[in-house]
Order: C-alpha cells, then sequence, then structure tokens
C-alpha cells in the first residue's frame, strides 16, 4: 500500500514537473494517438453538474473497489491451484505459508463485499434521483447488465476455495439451469463438464472466473463509462444542465469535473480505504460471519450441509428462490428479479426524474422495494422454515409488486414543480 502511494506521488510530481519540458513530444503523439486530448475532454472539459452530492461518490469507490479486486486477483492466482485435489490446500497454503498472503486474500474477499455494499448504494442513487429516465435508459440497462456479470464473477469466485459451502452452493445454483426447458440438461453437463459437480466444475469456474466474467466486466465498465460522457450526468435535482449556457457554450450549472469533483472525491476515497483496511485488519471475516465455519471445511460430497447458504450479497435472490414452491418457477422468478429493472426507464411514467420533487406515492413505492430487497437479504441467509418462509413470500410480492404499481403509481402521484434551473441552496 505505501509502496503505491510512493508510485503515484513520483507519477504526480513527473507530471507537473518534468512533462511540460516534453510538449512537443506530447503533442506529436497526441496528434497520432489522441491519448490527451482525449483525457482533457472527458476530465476538465467534461461538464458535471455543480450540485453533485456524495450519493454521486460511490461510482468513483465502485472504480475503486474494482481495481482492488482485479489487483489482488492477480496475485492470488499465481499461487492457487484449480484442481478438486489441491484448491482447498493451495487456499490454505496462501494463508499460512506465502509472505502475507493472509493479506492479500482477505483484501480480495472483503473487497468482493465492499464492491457490492457500493454497486447497491449507486443502484439507489439512480433510483433516488431518476438516473434511468431519458436519455439516460441505455445507461441504465448497461448498469443491470454490469450487476448480473459482476453476481456471476462473485459466485463463480466464492465456488473456488472448494470449501463445503463453496462445493454445495455451487451445486444448487447449477441444478437451477435443469428447469430450462429442451436445454436444461444440456446446460447442466456443459456447465459441471461432468455429470456431477466434481473437479472439472472447479476448473471450468476458475476459467471463467479469472477470464470470462473478468473481461466481460471491464469491456461493459467502459461501455457505461462512454455511455455516461455521451448523455451527461444526471443531478440531485433532476434538472437540465444543458438547457443554458454562457456564450462560449459552457452550461451556466455546470463546472468541470476536474480538478472540483476530483478532489472532491479523493477524502471520500481515503475514507473508504481507511474502513477497507480496517476490516481487513480487526474482521476480516466479518462480511462471511454466516459462511466461514462451513467453508473451512474441505468439500465432501457425502456430507450435506445443513442449511445451504450463500454470500450475502446473493442472499436476496436466493430468498426469492426459496420462497416459492415450484423449483421451475422460482428460479424464473429469481431471474426475473433482476432482468424487471431493465425495464424500470419505461415502467415509471412521470415525467419528474428527482425523488425530491416526486409525490408520497413514488416515494413510498422506492422505500417499499428498498426495505423489501434488505429484508429478502436477511432472510436468504436463515433456515426456509416457519416465520422465515412466511416473511420471505410477503417480501418476495412486495419486491414485485413495484414494477406491478409503479406504472399507476408515477402517472397519478402529485409531482412538485421542477425548478427550470438548479437552485442555489
Amino acid at each position: 500500500m505505501f509502496i503505491s502511494l510512493l508510485i503515484t506521488g513520483f507519477a504526480i510530481f513527473v507530471v507537473l514537473n518534468v512533462l511540460p519540458y516534453f510538449k512537443g513530444v506530447g503533442a506529436w503523439i497526441d496528434r497520432r494517438l489522441p491519448i490527451f486530448s482525449f483525457l482533457l475532454d472527458h476530465l476538465s472539459y467534461y461538464p458535471a453538474p455543480k450540485n453533485l452530492n456524495i450519493w454521486y461518490a460511490f461510482g468513483a469507490l465502485a472504480m475503486v473497489a474494482c481495481a482492488i479486486q482485479f489487483i489482488s486477483g492477480i496475485w492470488l492466482v499465481m499461487y492457487y491451484t484449480p484442481t478438486a485435489e489441491q484448491a482447498f490446500s493451495s487456499v490454505q497454503l496462501i494463508m499460512r505459508e506465502v509472505p502475507y498472503g493472509w493479506l492479500v486474500r482477505y483484501v480480495h474477499s472483503t473487497g468482493v463485499s465492499l464492491w457490492f455494499v457500493v454497486v447497491y448504494f449507486h443502484i439507489f442513487r439512480g433510483l433516488m434521483y431518476g438516473s434511468y429516465k431519458t436519455p439516460r435508459e441505455l445507461l441504465w440497462m448497461s448498469g443491470v447488465v454490469l450487476l448480473f456479470l459482476l453476481m456471476a464473477e462473485a459466485y463463480t469466485g466464492y465456488v473456488l476455495p472448494w470449501g463445503q459451502m463453496s462445493f454445495w452452493a455451487s451445486k444448487v445454483i447449477i441444478s437451477l439451469f435443469s428447469s430450462i426447458p429442451v436445454v436444461g440438461n444440456d446446460i447442466v453437463v456443459w456447465l459441471q463438464g461432468d455429470y456431477e459437480v466434481s473437479g472439472v466444475t472447479l476448473h471450468r469456474f476458475f476459467a471463467f472466473h479469472v477470464v470470462g466474467f473478468s473481461f466481460l466486466i471491464l469491456a461493459m465498465i467502459f461501455l457505461h463509462i462512454i455511455m455516461l460522457h455521451s448523455v451527461g450526468s444526471n443531478n440531485p435535482d433532476g434538472v437540465d444542465i444543458m438547457k443554458h449556457k454562457d456564450r462560449n457554450g459552457w452550461p451556466l450549472d455546470a463546472v468541470p469535473y476536474y480538478p472540483y469533483f476530483v478532489m472532491k472525491y479523493i477524502p471520500i476515497i481515503l475514507l473508504y480505504l481507511f474502513v477497507f483496511f480496517v476490516i481487513v485488519f480487526y474482521a476480516p471475516t466479518f462480511f462471511g460471519l454466516f459462511l466461514e465455519a462451513e467453508n473451512f471445511e474441505r468439500a465432501n460430497p457425502l456430507v450435506t450441509p445443513l442449511h445451504i447458504k450463500p454470500s450475502w450479497y446473493l442472499s436476496p435472490y436466493y430468498a426469492i428462490l426459496r420462497s416459492i414452491p415450484d423449483k421451475s418457477l422460482g428460479a424464473l422468478m429469481m431471474l426475473m428479479s433482476i432482468v424487471l429493472w431493465l425495464f424500470l426507464p419505461w415502467l415509471d411514467l412521470s415525467p419528474v426524474r428527482s425523488m425530491r420533487y416526486r409525490g408520497w406515492m413514488s416515494r413510498t413505492a422506492l422505500i417499499t422495494v428498498v426495505g423489501s430487497f434488505v429484508l429478502l437479504g436477511y432472510l436468504g441467509l436463515q433456515p426456509a422454515v416457519g416465520w422465515y418462509l412466511v416473511m420471505s413470500r410477503v417480501a418476495t410480492l412486495l419486491y414485485f409488486s413495484f414494477f406491478l404499481l409503479i406504472p399507476i403509481l408515477s402517472y397519478y402521484d402529485q409531482d412538485y414543480v421542477v425548478p427550470d434551473r438548479i437552485p442555489e441552496r
């Protein structure tokens, strides 16, 4: 960590003190490979609404979390052995024998949980301020696809330690594909590479995790940023900042993203890293509190855990799956719980973006869907019996009722008048 800070400081020193003497070289390169002009256009010359608040820092934090995962993941791949016989032992080797291996592994395991924390808050901000409405429909849809890829990446990575919960969680999720008509069983065999979950399955999941989904996530992040800079950032008031410009064509309610917001978000990023390393050093198993005991045991196909549980960030979808008695219907509803978000820009019929100017019905709907999602996350980690099962079904009903009722509620809601420009506060 300290070495990376020194390298960053040295790079900043070079940029500020050395590169000005090579302007001619830089101009020659930029005419042939316009990297510098591209960065200027999308940082210094990028107009950002002047009223962006702390909620908009979660996009930058998601990038930091992504970088941490990729850097620590590359290091772990150097020592991990993706075979059924040695996977569990190689993880123990990393934890006990490799210098600072325990630190890098806990950085990786804590990082994925905090990545989901940041992403879920980022999505909540989009819902709260209507970042999915015109003209940002494709931007929103790319974010939903990115969430799906992140879940797939996290799931395949959770299988790799080849502990008891890793093995049985993979067995449960793969079996869901058998509910697909006609081709379901063929897909299951292809995913497993065998007729049962085995070492071949582990090797395939390793390939998916390290190569497949990783590159798709990077490509989708790049596409997401391109879309963002094409349509511009939304703001807490939902005001179109491009309507009013000065004589030079600069929006009156915008400021350059750099240096204002870059400098503004640096303390927030440092605070995030502080919390991150406090968890890594003092409570590294905090996010896996309900799972670590089972996963400290080597995978045993002959011993089924009493209660199979996913990681906390996937537990809401698992709770939806278990709340429906029919396996095929449960798998379909679990998938629809993500897919339906793609259609939100067209389900929400209100002309107002931000919840600051929406009526009480839209606000109630948002609180209901967020509350039901949090409740499902808790219930997904509990046994599917008794009141836990009843509450799961109620929470599932509330969750899906949002998509059924939001067209009606948003259409008839009593919205407030949206100002023409960003108000001074």
